[in-house]
């Protein structure tokens, strides 16, 4: 981890195909959420890089602002099929505040299992926002609760 980034890493046993589909689902980015702010979604699977979806977000499970209830549009960044997904969000505020959200996912030696990378990365922001001090928005331990509830919902065969 960098001042400016959060990186975390699980193996999780699954092939980066399942991984990966469930992170081109905007349904499958609620059902992961570690940090408890997504409450649903709207919008098609994505499938390139400038893709978007709506993402219903509620503020009020960090504690920290009492911004209530807002969307968020995601656009696409990254996409490497079954390698690489990252993204950036629009919400409320604009300019866009400039932060990227990402995983990247690598086969394991085993044949089984994925090395699952999930990234948080506000470098680029401005400098208005920087001199907020309010990064990381979201904690290292979100991250790692993401891939852990990854691990189980690809576990039990996601989507159903």
């Amino acid at each position: 981890m960098t001042s400016e980034r959060i990186e975390v890493q699980r193996t999780i046993r699954a092939d980066p195909a399942s991984i990966f589909a469930v992170l081109c689902d905007p349904q499958g980015h609620v059902a992961i959420d570690g940090s408890g702010m997504l409450m649903g979604a709207d919008g098609e699977l994505v499938t390139a890089t400038g893709d978007e979806f709506v993402v219903h977000m509620d503020r009020e499970a960090l504690g920290d602002l009492p911004m209530g209830q807002y969307d968020v549009t995601v656009t696409i960044k990254t996409f490497v099929p079954q390698r690489e997904i990252a993204w950036t969000i629009l919400g409320t505020v604009r300019p866009p505040i400039g932060h990227v959200y990402g995983y990247r996912i690598e086969p394991a030696d085993d044949g089984h299992s994925s090395l699952v990378t999930s990234y948080y990365d506000w470098s680029d922001i401005g400098p208005t926002w920087r001199q907020a001090g309010i990064f990381p928005v979201i904690a290292e331990g979100s991250l790692k609760a993401t891939l852990g509830i990854l691990a189980r919902t690809v576990a039990r065969g996601y989507p159903r």
